[in-house]
């Protein structure tokens, strides 16, 4: 069998260091060439570890792998797996399709609904675009007034896809933490004026407005990312005086720490949804019951180099921190 691999950092660099260790063969290819279709012929199966980040990649990703499978070839992620990366309104669908636990989740396509919404719901409520990683693009409206203007905007000028001024406050938020540089910071006043390539080339959101109920008390949520049938997870503490988690960098990866309910819930959705990598963000309701947040294909590779484990999808823990979970992708790749 022959893979085609797309080496650009994140899962990539360890699938082409698992194929070497274990005589996998396989072809480095360019997906930004305009002749990919003909790179790939000759290969099995096609591996790319594409972003959110990256405009190119939001741009064709999700065309190329699904043109790739209509070809026969198997994909790493498969159109299944990626088709809802970095789309959170198209999470809402699919998790209420298949009687996942979502936090209760709303969307509106005209200003006129939303605002109807609006005077007939409670707050606090958090006001998301549909892209966006890190807890980037994430907003709490508190109050009816302050849900009118973000909703006044959406249906109006818009959201850049870079929030400038979130993004210097993070890194001082980091820096102030011992997570970043003073040097980080500097990036981050310079990001002022000099917008990302992907801002530049990305247009605005717009056209639709997505809230989610506010869950209160949460201090923490739990990321338990699934790979074929076994699992790893952590806990993510929430900012100081913040509601979210995600990059927050303060992790705990011990096994105590970890609520098995959340690990049988990511099991028994996957089942549903046959994604070959999925990541659950869980938080807890005042009853204390898990409920999912949303979901992605894609994560940090390091971030989960010092879990404790990995459990099976009976529910058993396999005590140890050296797994590879992207060899695990490879492996599922090759047993299809």
């Amino acid at each position: 069998m022959k893979i085609a691999i797309y080496q650009h950092g994140g899962f990539s660099d360890r699938w082409v260091t698992y194929c070497k260790e274990h005589h996998h063969e396989y072809k480095l290819v360019n997906v930004y060439d305009s002749d990919i279709i003909e790179q790939v012929k000759g290969c099995d199966a096609f591996m790319w570890h594409h972003t959110h980040a990256d405009y190119r990649d939001v741009l064709f990703a999700k065309q190329l792998i699904y043109s790739l499978e209509t070809a026969g070839i198997k994909c790493f992620p498969d159109y299944r797996t990626t088709w809802h990366f970095d789309d959170k309104v198209g999470q809402k669908y699919l998790l209420e399709a298949v009687g996942a636990p979502l936090v209760p989740s709303y969307v509106f396509y005209t200003k006129e609904e939303a605002e109807n919404w609006i005077s007939n719901t409670t707050f606090p409520k958090v006001f998301k675009l549909r892209g966006g990683a890190g807890a980037a693009n994430v907003m709490l409206a508190r109050t009816g007034n302050e849900a009118r203007r973000l909703v006044n905007k959406a249906f109006g000028k818009g959201f850049p896809q870079f929030d400038r001024k979130g993004y210097l406050k993070e890194r001082y938020r980091k820096w102030r933490n011992g997570q970043d540089s003073f040097v980080g910071v500097l990036k981050g006043f310079a990001r002022l004026f000099i917008p990302t390539t992907f801002a530049k080339m990305h247009p605005r959101e717009k056209g639709y407005a997505y809230f989610q109920d506010f869950i209160p008390n949460n201090r923490y949520d739990i990321r338990v990312c699934v790979v074929g049938k076994r699992a790893f997870a952590l806990k993510r503490m929430t900012r100081k005086d913040d509601f979210r988690a995600s990059g927050s960098g303060e992790i705990f990866y011990d096994k105590s720490q970890i609520d098995e309910r959340c690990i049988k819930i990511a099991f028994e959705v996957n089942e549903k949804l046959g994604a070959q990598s999925v990541a659950f963000d869980f938080v807890f309701d005042s009853g204390d019951n898990p409920l999912i947040v949303e979901i992605s294909y894609g994560y940090s590779v390091s971030a989960y180099d010092n879990c404790e484990g990995y459990w099976t999808e009976d529910l058993q823990w396999h005590e140890g921190s050296h797994f590879d979970f992207c060899g695990w992708m490879v492996e599922n790749l090759i047993k299809q």
